[in-house]
């Protein structure tokens, strides 16, 4: 079972990013990084297309490694340890270690 998904919100634990918050827009798991929204902004030059017939400067959010990444309680707000637990239907869910609040 993943320890992230897309669409969790999560806290960047370390680097430049170090505390901000964003939701996983895109997920990797063969290369074990995710993009989060607004975060680890960077700018790329697009050249002129039928889709953007001006170009220019785009800003984008370039990939985290989710070793940096970290899931956010949503009852404290705050980053918190997860695990994983099998349920008596033998449903496997993630929990959060400190509250047991179960995510989805």
């Amino acid at each position: 079972m993943e320890r992230l998904r897309k669409d969790d919100i999560v806290e960047v634990i370390s680097g430049v990013n170090n505390g901000k918050q964003g939701k996983i827009l895109k997920f990797n798991a063969k290369r074990t990084r995710a993009y989060v929204e607004k975060v680890a902004m960077v700018k790329k030059h697009s050249k002129a297309t039928q889709q953007n017939p001006s170009g220019g400067i785009i800003e984008k959010e370039a990939s985290l490694h989710t070793s940096n990444l970290m899931l956010v309680d949503p009852s404290t707000k705050k980053p918190a340890k997860t695990g994983v637990k099998s349920l008596k239907d033998g449903k496997r869910v993630r929990y959060f270690k400190q509250s047991g609040t179960e995510l989805k």
